[in-house]
């Protein structure tokens, strides 16, 4: 009886041990990430329940239970991902948001998901934050770049961005102060770059064909491109950034692929200035115009590709895709001109053509990608322009690249 007894217990013991290994293994959670599968191990010990109105008390107490758990693995894996892929900053917090939602779902519970959302970019390295205004709780990262359209603060000589303001399409940031809070994760050092000079590659699979048409001197031209909707997710909720650093957003390697070979072999046979001139038309005329204000009902600067993949645009976008047309197929020096109320843009010939700007004791030729009253040629600019002032936003030096 006694030795029935001791077997018992052991087998008891044994389905104890059992169950408690099943219940704290690590399991892997993948998901897809613009073509490419991310996976990380996931461990009981980060479920941080978060159910009060954030404050310095709660987020901190978020903190400490986190912080003790098992989350060393995610950030391992998201920060060889990143290596791996060479991802960005924008692109790497598309990939720190996709592994917040896995683990705290924001239609479940917004405030614990951004504190997932800061937890991990925070782990990763970057100088994060976090700030109340009224009911809504704003995410912020440091960045030393220029970033318009959004709330940011200055604190210790340390600009602080917010990441999160288009979660809140009714917030007015000049309304009211707003109080940051005082919980630090150690590990945050970094500034963040909005700079994207690398897209990830896309799958193959997720492009779908698209005809732009347009006539250049009277004959007729058709252009079958690649696009990919995962582009417009992936810039959703980019911001408005300088120049400098918008004109020089790249274009995934499929559409490249698709367009400027075909662009190139095109004008093989013309003149660089009326190639550049059969690059202007094409920017001017293959798309319809129509302001942000009436899309988007704000200010958006799309990519270039985004340009390629959108019926309607106007003059940043047709400026930012000239601009990229002409550098890909002719790589020329060129100048971002800034009216009050209109951006185009100009080229650097051998000789200049018609208008000129002189730039830095160099002529550049107007060249007009946005449609206009008037049909601008090369070097031409509209009557409602020529005489208001301007500034060069942007130069682009090729032995710069």
């Amino acid at each position: 009886m006694k030795k029935l007894y001791v077997i018992l217990c052991l087998l008891a013991l044994n389905l104890l041990t059992i169950n408690s290994f099943s219940q704290t293994k690590p399991k892997n959670i993948s998901f897809d990430f613009y073509g490419h599968s991310f996976s990380f191990p996931y461990d009981s010990s980060i479920d941080i329940p978060f159910g009060n109105r954030a404050d310095n008390t709660t987020v901190q107490s978020f903190y400490d239970n986190i912080n003790r758990g098992k989350y060393q693995p995610i950030i391992q894996s998201l920060l060889s991902f990143k290596e791996a892929y060479e991802l960005n900053d924008w692109i790497f917090y598309q990939l720190v948001r996709k592994t917040a939602q896995q683990l705290a779902p924001k239609a479940t519970n917004y405030e614990r998901y951004t504190l997932y959302k800061w937890f991990l970019l925070g782990k990763s390295g970057y100088n994060v934050n976090l700030a109340l205004n009224d009911s809504e709780l704003l995410f912020y990262v440091q960045s030393d770049e220029q970033v318009f359209d959004i709330p940011y603060y200055v604190s210790g000589g340390k600009q602080f961005v917010c990441l999160n303001i288009h979660d809140y399409a009714n917030f007015n940031y000049t309304r009211k102060a707003f109080s940051t809070l005082a919980v630090t994760i150690p590990e945050g050092q970094k500034t963040f770059s909005y700079k994207v000079t690398q897209m990830p590659e896309l799958t193959s699979t997720d492009y779908i064909e698209k005809d732009i048409e347009f006539s250049y001197r009277h004959q007729p031209y058709r252009f079958k491109i690649k696009v990919n909707p995962e582009v417009q997710t992936m810039f959703k909720n980019y911001p408005v950034v300088d120049y400098a650093s918008y004109f020089n957003i790249p274009m995934s390697k499929e559409t490249y692929s698709s367009l400027i070979p075909v662009l190139k072999k095109t004008v093989e046979g013309m003149k660089q200035q009326k190639g550049v001139d059969f690059l202007m038309r094409f920017t001017r005329n293959a798309f319809l115009y129509e302001t942000d204000s009436q899309i988007f009902g704000k200010e958006k600067r799309m990519s270039p590709e985004q340009t390629l993949m959108n019926q309607y645009s106007d003059c940043d976008d047709r400026a930012a895709l000239f601009f990229y047309l002409v550098k890909e197929v002719y790589n020329l020096p060129m100048i971002a001109v800034l009216y009050p109320t209109h951006i185009t843009i100009a080229v650097k010939f051998d000789k200049p053509v018609g208008e000129s700007i002189d730039y830095n004791g160099e002529r550049y030729s107007l060249c007009e990608p946005t449609p206009q009253e008037q049909d601008l040629r090369l070097g031409q600019v509209s009557h409602q322009l020529k005489h208001k002032g301007y500034e060069i936003a942007y130069q682009y030096n090729p032995t710069s690249r």
